[in-house]
């Protein structure tokens, strides 16, 4: 079994709220980060397939077509946007890197189906120092 991973980057804003809470208990639980103006981050998306090298090619999948798959399903849909308000699949959710990464998983592991190997992990990194990795429903 061989993993590979491809890194790519966007940027974007968010804000961690919930709209049934006053102001004040948003910033008491998600303090600077729940900023009613938003704030934004330089994120790094990692993500990582697994499976046996074709014998014919030695590829475990083209890397090519790994980044084209993940921008045109993802980076596109996020990268100088507002989470919160204008991406599709982060709809009625809190903005946080976790729940950002599960709802990348769930996008992109059918799609690496089709390229005929499996969906390793997400990883997102927010911050040099905060970062979400996700590996599935696995037990």
């Amino acid at each position: 079994m061989i993993y590979l991973t491809r890194r790519e980057r966007f940027n974007a804003a968010h804000r961690l709220y919930r709209k049934e809470w006053s102001d004040d208990k948003n910033s008491e639980v998600f303090g600077k980060c729940s900023n009613p103006n938003w704030h934004g981050h330089n994120y790094v998306l990692l993500v990582t397939v697994k499976g046996e090298p074709d014998p014919e090619t030695g590829f475990l999948v083209n890397i090519k077509i790994l980044s084209s798959l993940v921008n045109r399903c993802v980076i596109d849909k996020l990268d100088h946007k507002n989470i919160n308000i204008e991406v599709d699949f982060m709809k009625d959710k809190i903005a946080t890197t976790e729940n950002l990464t599960i709802s990348i998983w769930e996008i992109l592991e059918p799609e690496v189906l089709k390229l005929g190997c499996q969906l390793h992990s997400i990883r997102i990194e927010e911050t040099e120092n905060n970062f979400a990795e996700y590996f599935g429903n696995r037990h």
